[in-house]
């Protein structure tokens, strides 16, 4: 296995078809112990593990103690921090080529409390055997916003630069939750696609979903046209994951 890509159920109580997610803390780390153990028996040496983590404003350690778990076992290479949605004021940012008024854009779940902020970013932990994987950086790169970098940068290419640890990656508007999202949890296409591209396309020669849900990174490794296998138990998750793939797969013959 070259690379893992998954997002397990937090423990937060959300509402999945099957899994019940409010199990004592204490059973749902060793649960956590037991399935990452079976990762890194079937990750390769240079493979590379990203584990999408979220929280919720009221319990904010979930992400730190599954970490704490995980590391029994692999490296903390990378934090990658997946930020769902953004504000960026003119006043702020003062004379900034292309900023030309305030922006805010992408989705969260908005929360009525005195207490706490909206939750508007997850993490995504990059884990390795050794913690000495090579990475394709500029596979996810961005373009320089000054022309002018390129030429003090030896290493710039085709214009490009890491991306750096911040992901803005905006959910899919939708009109109707249970026909567009039918799953309560699953994360964007670009999010797996991201990370499969950062860990290198040419070295990655299967991947893996162990929490397979509505068969997002599925969708990513079709359009990647990479192997992938993946698992779920809730029949329901299983047939939207198989729906969704076959009108991928369709839909690549098509433009062809």
């Amino acid at each position: 296995m070259s690379v893992v890509v998954t997002s397990p159920p937090y423990n937060l109580g959300v509402d999945y078809s099957t899994y019940d997610d409010s199990i004592s803390r204490s059973k749902y780390l060793e649960w956590t112990d037991t399935w990452t153990r079976q990762v890194k028996r079937v990750l390769e040496s240079d493979g590379s593990f990203f584990l999408n983590i979220g929280s919720k404003p009221s319990d904010p350690l979930v992400p730190f103690q599954i970490l704490e778990v995980v590391r029994r076992h692999f490296v903390l290479q990378n934090v990658i921090h997946w930020v769902k949605s953004i504000a960026i004021l003119k006043s702020e940012v003062g004379d900034y080529p292309g900023i030309v008024q305030d922006v805010v854009v992408g989705h969260y779940k908005p929360i009525n409390s005195r207490r706490y902020l909206n939750d508007c970013h997850e993490y995504i932990f990059h884990l390795t055997h050794r913690g000495d994987v090579s990475l394709d950086r500029l596979a996810v790169g961005v373009p320089y916003q000054d022309s002018s970098n390129l030429k003090r940068w030896r290493r710039a290419s085709n214009g490009l630069h890491c991306r750096g640890n911040t992901w803005f990656i905006p959910y899919e508007t939708i009109q109707n939750r249970e026909k567009d999202r039918p799953h309560p949890a699953a994360f964007p296409v670009e999010l797996p696609i991201r990370c499969i591209r950062l860990h290198g396309l040419s070295r990655t020669n299967l991947v893996l979903d162990p929490f397979l849900g509505i068969g997002t990174t599925a969708v990513a490794c079709a359009r990647l046209e990479l192997p992938f296998v993946g698992f779920e138990i809730a029949e329901d998750y299983l047939e939207q994951a198989c729906k969704r793939l076959t009108a991928e797969l369709a839909q690549a013959k098509l433009d062809v």
